[in-house]
Formats: structure tokens, sequence, C-alpha cells
């Protein structure tokens, strides 16, 4: 199909125009998810019609409004969209795009070649062998795709779509490409319309965002413009707390810069846990929602602040934070799990730190923090590194993490060298953590030996909470090594009989 497609479809649209990403996409040598393809309204139906039945194809028409019909090839689940001219004609259509690189179109009469590759993110095509005078370029797209700019098409882009603003940052960070200034100072005029757009949609643009490398870069401009803070009005209030504390900028200033390191370890596990980076790499995996955990972890510091003595205390903001969090996150129409298990990752993200206040960790305390974690305990811990790691620069960091996996230091030592040693040892306790999750899981996640009968039986109980209570003294025994068997197990409830 990869070498007949081109010219199934200039046999059946030769009059259509290949549009938008993948024209861009070919030009900068990227693979695509779609194909789409522009002509007169009157011809939409019938093209995607007869070409759904050469193609062998699912068809249906997904905006009649707007004269758009979807196909999606059976075997090779390439995805094409047909859309009938939004204006009179093509040049209308072009420029009444977002941005000028994706006002760009190429007749599907013309040479081209469309390559197609299956991969795990789903179908991808290229155009290959477009010829550059053959371009349809009304808005000076061609020299914005070689300058790697992003540029507008005009100045109404965003009031007839605010969810283009995200795509700006979006495009930047997926392609690589400068906001020209003159995209920044709009999105300033404009960013108070963005809640105008659906809250699925701005998920998804920000789990696109976010599942790049160059989140932060862009979500630091994005607060250069205003968008950030209309986009999450609650993160204004970070900006003017704990400036004592946290410098220019307060609390919002720490917030990106957790945002910035969860960045740098789901992209670097190997050097943050070199020994545990691949059993990590799945739960980092899902970068977007890491990274969302990070933006909100501090959502509730500024309706916390209290002053005690000389000290700023933020009493309960983690517990504040995960309700504040849901409501975000549910504006937002996240799933119920994924709402879960970042409000479980905020709302107990001081428990490692309330571990580390003990010289000895012990494998009890680390059996409770798992056992009561459940599936948020690693992902919780990713972001409290991130959280620590927020507290030294670079530099600083570069030198500690090669010693963050060596035995915990003592509260003692670690006081007397300051902020870094404080993050050091921070960093060491969920070194530890790992270790005991990784190294020793009878221990931390122990397999039940006995069963609820069995206490019944052996202690002439009748059912109630207390047989509960009894396993769970058993598997705490477990996680201390003090039983090993299910022998082990029945002599150690006999005894609590006596």
């Amino acid at each position: 199909m990869s070498c007949s497609l081109a010219g199934i479809l200039k046999e059946v649209a030769p009059q259509a125009y290949y549009v938008g990403g993948a024209v861009r996409n070919s030009l900068l040598k990227r693979w695509s998810g779609d194909v789409d393809i522009t002509l007169p309204k009157q011809d939409v139906k019938r093209v995607a019609l007869a070409l759904g039945k050469k193609l062998n194809a699912a068809v249906f028409e997904m905006d009649p409004a707007f004269g758009v019909w979807r196909l999606v090839t059976r075997k090779e689940g390439l995805q094409i969209d047909i859309c009938a001219w939004q204006g009179k004609n093509l040049k209308e259509d072009l420029l009444r795009r977002d941005f000028t690189f994706n006002a760009l179109a190429y007749p599907v009469s013309r040479p081209a070649r469309l390559l197609i590759k299956k991969e795990k993110k789903g179908t991808q095509i290229l155009l290959q062998g477009l010829l550059r005078r053959e371009i349809v370029d009304f808005s000076h797209g061609l020299q914005a795709v070689k300058e790697r700019k992003i540029l507008l098409t005009g100045p109404k882009v965003f009031k007839e779509d605010p969810l283009r603003m995200l795509r700006v940052f979006r495009c930047a960070a997926e392609l690589n490409f400068q906001i020209d200034p003159s995209v920044l100072k709009q999105i300033k005029k404009d960013a108070s319309l963005i809640w105008q757009s659906a809250g699925e949609r701005i998920q998804e643009e920000l789990t696109r965002l976010f599942n790049t490398s160059k989140a932060y870069e862009n979500l630091c401009l994005m607060d250069g413009c205003g968008l950030l803070t209309a986009l999450f009005p609650v993160l204004e209030a970070q900006r003017a707390c704990a400036e004592v504390y946290y410098g220019r900028g307060g609390v919002l200033s720490h917030t990106l810069a957790v945002f910035k390191r969860m960045e740098y370890l789901v992209d670097h596990l190997n050097k943050a846990f070199p020994k545990y980076a691949k059993k990590l790499a799945p739960y980092a995996a899902n970068k977007a929602l890491l990274k969302m955990a990070a933006l909100l972890h501090d959502i509730a510091k500024p309706a916390t602040a209290k002053k005690v003595g000389d000290r700023l205390r933020f009493f309960y903001h983690e517990e504040r934070g995960a309700r504040m969090a849901k409501a975000v996150l549910e504006q937002l129409h996240y799933s119920r799990a994924d709402i879960r298990l970042i409000c479980a990752m905020i709302g107990q993200h001081l428990r490692p730190s309330n571990l580390a206040s003990n010289d000895v960790i012990t494998d009890r305390g680390a059996y409770h923090f798992f056992r009561d974690m459940g599936d948020a305990a690693l992902p919780m811990l990713l972001l409290c590194w991130a959280d620590y790691a927020s507290y030294v620069s670079d530099y600083q960091l570069k030198r500690i993490l090669p010693r963050s996996g060596e035995r915990m230091m003592s509260l003692e030592r670690a006081k007397k060298t300051a902020n870094i040693g404080k993050t050091l040892r921070h960093m060491q306790v969920l070194s530890l953590l790992f270790s005991k999750y990784f190294d020793q899981p009878k221990k931390m996640k122990p397999t039940r030996l006995i069963n609820g009968k069995d206490v019944m039986d052996l202690l002439h109980l009748p059912p109630s909470p207390k047989i509960g209570d009894i396993l769970e003294r058993v598997a705490e025994a477990q996680a201390e090594g003090k039983v090993l068997t299910r022998e082990d197990a029945l002599a150690f409830v006999s005894k609590l009989k006596k």
C-alpha cells in the first residue's frame, strides 16, 4: 500500500491538496500520525466514499457542519482526514489556519511518495520527494519552516480557537522551534480566553507538551506571557508567597524548579538511580503525569501559610493540596485512576521526609510506607526526588548525584553541610527505600503465609476485625525477618495467644 496510496489519492481526488502537519513534517523529515487532505466542499463526501472503497477503510463523517470525513484503513490503521475548504477557495482555507508553517499545501496530483510505517504509537506517514516550487504558500510558511520559527497567520488566530495558545508551546517543544516575540505578545492579550476551550482538549495539549524534554522552558515562557496562571489561576497566589524563603517568585519559583528537576529525572534515571533505572523506567514512562504532579504538588502552600515565631510553616498543605489538585484535574477531565494517583502522591509527599527525620529507617517502617502508599509509592518517591533536588543548583546536583546511592549519612553530619547536605541525605533515603523495595521484596511485599481461618482455628476466635489485625502483625514480623515460613507464622500467632 505504501507504494500505491499516493497513486490512489491522485486517481480518486486529483483536485485535492495535502495540507497541514503532513506537509510541514515532511519538509522537516519528520513522520506524521495522519494525512490531511482538503478540497471543495461539494467533493468531500464523494471522494471520502470512493477512497474508502479503494483502500478498504472504515469511513465516517466527523463534522457535517465543516465537511470533515475520516478514513481509517483496516490493515495498516492509517488515518486520513478529508476536509472541505474553510472559505471560498484554497487561499482562504490556508489563511484561516493557525501558524504559517501549517498554512502550506501540496497538490495530490503532483509527484510525491507517501511512505508508511507501523510503530507501537501507531501508523506513521512521510511525504517524500515534494517539489518545493509546487508547494502552495500564501503566508511565508516555507520561510518559517526554514528558520524554525512559529508565526501566526493573523491577529484573530487565538480568538477563533483559544486552544491554539497552548498549541504554540507544544509545537515549539515538539519541533524545537522558536516562538516569535509577536506571538507571545498576542498570547499576553488573549490569555484570559483559554478556558473557552474544553477541558479535555486542554489536557491533550498539556500531555503532549509535558511528554517532551522541553516542557520546562516552555512552561516558563507560558508564565511570562500570563498563560500559565490563566490556565491554573490557583498558582498565581504562589508568586508572592514565601519570597523570604524561596526568593523572587516565591512558591511558584519553587514549583517551576521542581518541574524542571522532574523533567531531568525522567530523562536521566540512569544518573539518579543507576542501579534501579531499568526497574524504575516503567514508573517514569508517564512523563506527563509525573510533571503534572510536580506542577501541583505545593498548590495549597499559600492557603496554609502561617508564621510560627520566626518561621513560615505550611501545616497540612499536602493533604489540602490533594483536594485542591483533584478539583483542577477534574476540570481537565483526567481519568479517575490518574486523579487518584496524582492526589495520593501530593497528599503524602512529606512521608519520606518524615522517615528521613530518623537516623535509622527500619524494615518495619519501610514496610508500613509501601503498604500504605500502594501503587503510588514509587511514583511518589520520584516526585520527592524532584522536590529535594530543586533546593540545590545544577552544579551542586551534579556533584552530589554520584553520592546519592551511598550509605545514608547521619542527621548530625547532614546539618553541618547546610542545604546541600540535607538534600544529599534525602536522596540517600530515597535510594535506601528503592533498595528495600527492589532487593527485599519478601520483606516489603510479604506473601501471606496463613489466612484468617488459620488464625480463628488456632486461637479459637470468631470472625472479627481482630483477625485482620493479627494477620497484619504477622506481615510486620515478616518485614522484620522474624517470620519466614508458615510454621513461623503459626508459632508467632500462638505466642500472641499467650
